[in-house]
C-alpha cells in the first residue's frame, strides 16, 4: 500500500474540478491517518499531494474542516503531521519529514494539536518560498524587507517548562532587560535606553502591545502570562513613526492565537516546583477552542493560575519565605466572520498579582533575609477589553482597534527611620486608558507599499501616597499627583523598490497632546502657588523617519535608518508639592545587517550599531526628603551595539547566542543635577546570552526536546545621585528544560538558576532604607516537574 500511496494521491487530484485550485472551497478531512486526510484534501481541492515516507503517512492528524484555499489546507495538514510541505508545480505538494519544520523558532517544542487557526505568519511557512511576515511593521512586511532589528519568539517555545511572564522574554533576548521589583511592578528596557530602577509617573521607554493596542501608557509592565500566544514580536527602537510616544527603546508585541471555527480543541499543563532555600510553587494553565457557528464564529479561552514560593526571610517578624506571589488571570477571544475577508474580534483579558512581600534582602547579615519589621509587597490588578474590525478592500487592508484598559497597583515600602517605630509607605497608582487606532495599508509588492493611520488615546493616572505607623495604625497622607493626557495622532509610511535589491522607506508622525494634572493632598497654603504649574497645556511632536535597505547577497541584507521618538511631559511629586517635567525625545541613527532567518538554515546572523541623541531625559530619582521623584535631568547620548546569531550543528542540535553593549553619558546635565550624574541612568553596559535547542526522535513515537541557556548580566547602577550609585549586576543566570513525550502528551523537567547564583539584580527594594545596603538576589535554584496534554 505504501509503495502505491504517491500514485493514489496524485490520481485523486484528477477527480476534482480544476476551478478549485485557487478558490476557497469547503474542506472536510476526517481525523486519522495523514494519508487519508491528504487524499480527502486532494479530492476536494483538485490538487496533488504526495507522501513518500510511510511513517509520515501513518501519523495521526486532527480533522481539517472549514472554507479555505488548497494552500491553507495543505499547510494545516503539514503542521498537524509535523512535516514540511514543499510546492511541486502550481497545484501540487510533497509532504516530507523536516526537523526544522517542527522547530520554526529556537527553543520551540513539538507543535501541539491545540494550535488552531491559520498558519502563523511569524513562522516560516511550510510551503517553500513563503516569507516570514513582520506584523509589527503594520504593513505586513516580509522580514527580508524590514529595515531594522526584529526578534520573533514562538509562543509554544515560551510555554515550554511552564507558563511564565515577561522574564521568559528577557531570558531569550540579550537586548531586552527589566527591573526586578516584582511581578506587576517592573519597567522594561531595550538596548540600553533606560531611565531608572523604579516606577514613577513617566511613560516607559518600551511600548507593550497586545495586537495593535498598547497594554499601558505610563504604568508598569503588567507581566501578563505568555500563554496561548502565536508569537511575540520585539522591534528595537526607536519606533516613533508607527508607535509614537513611549517607544524610545522599541516595542514588544504579543500576538495571541485566534479562535478557529473548524474544530474543537483543548490543551493544558500543570507543574510543581521547589525553590532551594525557599518553598514550593505550583502553576496551571488551560486553553479551549470552541466553534460556535461552523466556519463563521468561534471562541477561545485561556486561564492561568500560579503560586510562586517565597525565599526571603524576615527574622525580626519570625517569618520565613515571605515573598510568596499568587497570580490568576485569563483571556477570552471571540472571532466572527462578517463576510468573506472581513472579521471582528472581541477580546477580554485580566490578571491579578498579589505579592505578599518584596524580594530584596540586606547585603550584610544572613543570606536571603532582611531586618525589616513590617510586611511589604504589592498587589496589581489589570484588565483590558478590545474590539477589532479588520478586512480587505481589493489589494488594500483595513483594521480598526478600540480598547479600554484599567490598571491598579498598590505598593508597600518599609519607611522605618533608624531607631524609630515601624512605618510603612503606601503608594497607589491607578490608571485608566481608552484608545483607538485605525489604519489602511497596502503590503509592499513589486513596486510600492504604504500605510496611513490615525489614533486617539485618553489616559488618566492617579498617584496617591500615605505613611502609616504600624504600632498606632495612624495614617498620614503625603502629596500625590494626578496626570491626564489626550493624544491625537496621524501617521504614514511608504516604501518604494528602487531596484530589485534596494528599498527606500520614509514616514512621519504628527502628535498633538493635551496635558492636564493636579496635586493630591497638597497643603492648602501651597495650592495657590501651584496654580500655574498644574495649568493645562499642549505639546506637539513631529517624528520623521527614513531608511534604505539593500539585498547585497542572497539571504543577506544591509540597512541604514533614522528614527525619532518621544515621551510626553507631566507632573511629579517634589516633597510637599508637585512640579512639572517636560517631554523628552530621542533621535537615533542606525546601521545594521542580517543574514538568514532566526532559527532556520545552516546559520543566521544579525548585527547593528546605533547612536542616540536623547534630549531632556526624564528620569526618576530620590529627592531630598527621601521620596521618589521625577525630573528632566539633561541631554545625553547612547551608543549601542547588538549581535545575535544561530548555528545548526546537526539536524537535531542548534546553538544560538546574542550580546548587547551600550555606553551612555549625560553630557549636558541640568544645573540641579550637574554634580550628581555622569551617565544616563541605565541597565548593564553589557549583556550576553548562549543557548541551545535539541530535538531527537525516540522509539515508540516519543520525542526528546531540550533547551538551555546561560545569560551574563554586566554591571549597572540604580539611577542618578549618590543614593542610587551602588553598582549591581555582574552575574550569570542559567536554566535547562527537558521534555519527553508525544506532541499531544508530555512530561517536562526544568531547572532554573543551575548554579544557585545569588547575584544582585537591577532593582531598588525601598527608597527609605538605602543606608541598609540592599541587594535583590536571583530566585535560588528551582526545580519544576510538569505535565502537558492536548486533544
Amino acid at each position: 500500500m505504501h509503495r502505491t500511496l504517491p500514485v493514489l494521491l496524485a490520481a485523486s487530484a484528477a477527480l476534482a474540478a480544476s476551478a478549485a485550485h485557487a478558490e476557497s472551497v469547503a474542506i472536510d478531512a476526517p481525523a486519522g491517518r495523514a494519508a487519508d486526510a491528504a487524499i480527502a484534501i486532494a479530492r476536494q481541492t483538485g490538487t496533488s499531494i504526495v507522501i513518500t515516507d510511510p511513517a509520515v503517512a501513518d501519523r495521526k492528524v486532527r480533522a481539517i474542516r472549514g472554507t479555505m484555499g488548497a494552500g491553507d489546507a495543505v499547510r494545516k495538514l503539514a503542521r498537524f503531521a509535523r512535516v514540511r510541505a514543499v510546492a511541486a508545480g502550481r497545484y501540487g505538494w510533497r509532504l516530507i519529514p523536516a526537523p526544522e519544520a517542527r522547530r520554526p523558532i529556537p527553543n520551540a517544542p513539538a507543535p501541539r494539536p491545540v494550535r488552531a487557526g491559520p498558519a502563523p505568519p511569524s513562522e516560516m511557512s511550510e510551503v517553500e518560498g513563503t516569507p516570514i511576515i513582520v506584523e509589527a511593521s503594520k504593513r505586513d512586511l516580509a522580514l527580508g524587507d524590514f529595515p531594522g532589528q526584529v526578534s520573533l519568539l514562538d509562543g509554544e517555545a515560551l510555554e515550554l517548562g511552564g507558563i511564565g511572564g515577561t522574564e521568559k522574554i528577557t531570558q531569550r533576548l540579550a537586548t531586552v532587560s527589566s527591573t526586578h521589583l516584582g511581578s506587576g511592578r517592573n519597567k522594561l528596557f531595550i538596548r540600553g535606553i533606560a531611565d531608572s530602577s523604579f516606577t514613577g509617573p513617566t511613560q516607559a521607554t518600551v511600548g507593550q502591545y497586545l495586537g495593535d493596542l498598547r497594554l499601558s501608557y505610563n504604568a508598569p509592565d503588567p507581566d501578563l502570562r505568555l500563554s496561548d500566544l502565536d508569537r511575540v514580536e520585539v522591534l528595537e527602537g526607536p519606533q516613533g513613526t508607527l508607535y509614537g510616544a513611549g517607544s524610545l527603546g522599541g516595542i514588544i508585541r504579543l500576538v495571541p492565537n485566534v479562535p478557529d471555527a473548524g474544530f474543537a480543541a483543548a490543551s493544558g499543563q500543570v507543574g510543581l516546583g521547589y525553590t532551594q532555600h525557599g518553598s514550593a510553587s505550583v502553576d496551571a494553565s488551560a486553553t479551549i477552542n470552541l466553534p460556535l457557528v461552523r466556519d463563521r464564529a468561534a471562541l477561545r479561552i485561556t486561564a492561568d493560575a500560579a503560586r510562586q514560593g517565597g525565599y526571603i526571610d524576615k527574622p525580626l517578624l519570625g517569618r520565613d519565605n515571605v515573598n510568596r506571589t499568587d497570580l490568576v488571570g485569563g483571556r477570552a477571544m471571540l472571532r466572527v466572520e462578517l463576510a468573506p475577508g472581513w472579521q471582528v474580534d472581541v477580546i477580554g483579558l485580566a490578571q491579578s498579582t498579589d505579592s505578599a512581600d518584596s524580594q530584596y534582602a540586606d547585603r550584610q547579615g544572613p543570606p536571603l533575609s532582611r531586618q525589616a519589621r513590617v510586611a511589604e509587597g504589592s498587589r496589581s490588578d489589570y484588565a483590558q477589553a478590545q474590539i477589532v474590525v479588520s478586512g480587505e478592500i481589493g489589494l488594500l487592508r483595513f483594521r480598526s482597534s478600540t480598547g479600554y484598559t484599567s490598571q491598579d497597583l498598590l505598593e508597600r515600602y518599609d519607611a522605618t527611620a533608624q531607631g524609630a517605630p515601624p512605618r510603612l509607605f503606601l503608594q497607589s497608582n491607578d490608571t485608566e486608558m481608552f484608545a483607538n487606532e485605525t489604519r489602511l495599508w497596502q503590503p509592499l509588492g513589486d513596486n510600492i507599499g504604504w500605510v496611513l493611520g490615525a489614533s486617539y488615546t485618553r489616559n488618566r493616572m492617579r498617584l496617591s501616597r500615605r505613611l502609616e505607623d504600624e504600632q498606632t495604625a495612624i495614617a498620614t497622607t503625603v502629596t500625590g499627583v494626578r496626570n491626564g493626557i489626550d493624544e491625537l495622532t496621524v501617521y504614514g509610511e511608504g516604501s518604494l523598490r528602487l531596484l530589485d535589491r534596494l528599498i527606500l522607506t520614509g514616514g512621519a508622525r504628527y502628535t498633538h497632546s493635551k496635558l492636564s494634572g493636579t496635586g493630591e493632598d497638597v497643603q492648602p497654603m501651597l495650592l495657590a502657588a501651584l496654580a500655574g504649574i498644574t495649568a493645562g497645556r499642549t505639546e506637539t511632536a513631529f517624528l520623521p523617519s527614513a531608511s534604505l535597505l539593500a539585498d547585497v547577497l542572497p539571504g543577506t541584507v544591509l540597512y541604514v535608518r533614522y528614527q525619532e521618538s518621544f515621551r510626553p511631559g507631566g507632573l511629579a511629586v517634589a516633597g510637599p508639592i508637585v512640579r512639572r517635567f517636560d517631554n523628552d525625545n530621542s533621535a537615533t541613527f542606525e546601521i545594521g545587517a542580517r543574514h538568514g532567518n532566526r532559527g532556520r538554515g545552516p546559520f543566521d546572523l544579525a548585527a547593528s550599531v546605533s547612536y542616540t541623541r536623547w534630549d531632556d531625559i526624564q528620569a526618576d530619582f530620590i529627592d531630598l526628603s527621601g521620596f521618589p521623584s521625577t525630573a528632566n535631568i539633561g541631554d545625553g547620548r547612547v551608543w549601542t551595539a547588538t549581535l545575535s546569531g544561530g548555528l545548526e550543528v546537526s539536524p537535531a542540535l542548534r546553538l544560538d547566542a546574542g550580546a548587547s553593549w551600550n555606553k551612555s553619558k549625560v553630557d549636558e546635565p541640568q544645573l540641579a543635577f550637574a554634580a550628581r550624574i555622569t551617565q544616563v541612568p541605565n541597565i548593564a553596559a553589557f549583556t550576553g546570552r548562549v543557548g541551545f535547542d535539541y530535538l531527537h526522535e525516540l522509539s515508540g513515537g516519543l520525542e526528546l526536546t531540550a533547551q538551555g541557556w546561560v545569560n551574563y548580566v554586566g554591571k549597572s547602577r540604580l539611577g542618578i545621585g549618590p543614593e542610587l550609585g551602588e553598582l549591581q549586576g555582574d552575574y550569570l543566570d542559567s536554566g535547562v528544560t527537558v521534555r519527553v513525550g508525544r506532541p499531544e502528551l508530555g512530561l517536562t523537567l526544568g531547572v532554573a538558576n543551575l548554579a544557585d547564583v545569588r547575584g544582585n539584580r537591577f532593582a531598588l527594594g525601598t527608597p527609605f532604607a538605602i543606608g541598609r545596603d540592599q541587594v535583590t538576589p536571583l530566585r535560588p535554584r528551582t526545580v519544576r516537574l510538569g505535565f502537558d496534554a492536548s486533544f
